[in-house]
């Protein structure tokens, strides 16, 4: 059969390539060089000295920079390390070990399950696992998770106390929440008093072309509804500047803020807040960081326009796959994909684990696989993309 004759060929090859993680490609990366030489000054602007203890919050440029992006007003955000999944895992731990706004009593004393939109993030159901956070998977639609599960599921259960989410460009996905979904999400009953919708804002500026996908304040809606502490907003600019070298962020209600900040002052003295002033020199206001954005669109755009025609050369109906807007995933639905993943490795294609889109590593229909095209040249790129296609087709001949 011609599908197995091109497999052994692939083969033979003796490829090395991966498509594992969304990591940004070193021409990327050269963007923000020019951040190497800052900051030009060790000063803020309030006044403060930069290279000492304190302002545990962050520095209030580097909160009003970013407010407008993760739309969370400045004096609600708190500025971190260069990891956002880390802020994620400790405010999971926080919750665990101490009260949160509302609650009777801590996580750690009770059962716990979150709610995981799938296919979804396999860093965040990483973390539930780690901690036994049970966790029960609900289906995505176009416009997000589909609400009528995750409303009925919050309202019946009080041990449900979370949801995660990458509203925007979605983690592996693409999608970008609707209004009606973010407002749902907002304004749901919950059993739970201290229920929290964990909304991991990771791809907030990251679009490929000039149409631009929108998403509903979450925060302002929770905030309308009556449930001001639902919202725990998280964001970065690892994919935005230097992904080993940039700035976090939680954003939340006063209150959320305030308890939050009572944990980190057990475990800092302060942030690096020279790196806050870099980041607030290089990127200066909103059209400073549109400009940029634009930069690193030019660069990934190709690859997921180069994935795209390759699978519609060689796939047709056989798969289906997303095309998103923003973002740095594409989303590759196919049968047995499982098989097909084996199928890349053994040709040297390294390729996410299937199951990893799903709680606990298990997709029942054993047919997502996340392409990651932002780190390979496009060389590289379109070898990776066509042997996945030749696995494809072998595993479902």
């Amino acid at each position: 059969m011609t599908a197995s004759r091109d497999y052994e060929a692939l083969v033979q090859r003796g490829l090395k390539l991966d498509l594992t993680r969304g990591k940004p490609s070193a021409q990327q990366l050269d963007l923000s060089n020019a951040m190497l030489e800052l900051p030009t000054t060790t000063t803020t602007g309030a006044g403060i000295d930069a290279r000492n203890y304190g302002d545990l919050q962050g520095l209030k440029e580097t909160r009003e920079l970013f407010s407008a992006a993760l739309q969370v007003p400045a004096g609600q955000l708190v500025v971190g390390g260069n990891s956002s999944l880390a802020v994620m895992h400790d405010t999971i731990v926080f919750a665990l070990l101490g009260t949160v706004p509302g609650a009777e009593r801590r996580w750690a004393e009770q059962e716990v399950t979150f709610l995981c939109p799938v296919p979804g993030y396999d860093r965040h159901f990483a973390i539930c696992e780690r901690y036994g956070i049970k966790m029960v998977a609900v289906p995505m639609t176009a416009e997000g998770p589909d609400m009528d599960v995750v409303e009925r599921l919050a309202a019946d259960d009080p041990a449900v106390k979370g949801i995660w989410c990458v509203p925007k460009y979605s983690n592996p996905s693409g999608i970008t929440y609707s209004d009606d979904v973010v407002r749902r999400l907002a304004a749901m009953p919950a059993a739970a008093a201290d229920f929290r919708v964990f909304w991991d804002n990771a791809y907030a500026v990251h679009h490929l072309s000039d149409q631009h996908d929108q998403l509903a304040d979450l925060l302002a809606l929770c905030e309308e509804y009556g449930n001001a502490d639902r919202a725990f907003v998280f964001g970065s600019t690892s994919k935005v500047t230097l992904a080993g070298s940039g700035i976090s962020f939680f954003g939340s209600s006063p209150a959320n803020v305030e308890w939050f900040l009572s944990h980190t002052v057990k475990q800092s003295i302060g942030p690096d807040k020279l790196n806050q002033l870099r980041h607030v020199e290089f990127l200066r206001d909103a059209d400073g960081i549109a400009a940029h954005m634009r930069g690193h669109a030019a660069i990934v755009a190709p690859k997921f326009e180069l994935v795209d025609q390759i699978l519609r050369k060689e796939l047709g109906d056989l798969a289906t796959w997303t095309a998103p807007n923003g973002g740095y995933f594409i989303t590759l639905e196919v049968p047995n994909a499982a098989d097909v993943v084996a199928r890349a490795k053994a040709a040297g294609i390294a390729l996410t684990p299937a199951g990893a889109t799903h709680p606990y590593g298990q997709d029942p229909d054993d047919r997502f696989i996340r392409i990651a095209p932002t780190f390979p040249d496009l060389e590289e790129l379109e070898q990776a993309i066509y042997g996945l296609t030749v696995c494809v087709r072998a595993a479902n001949a």
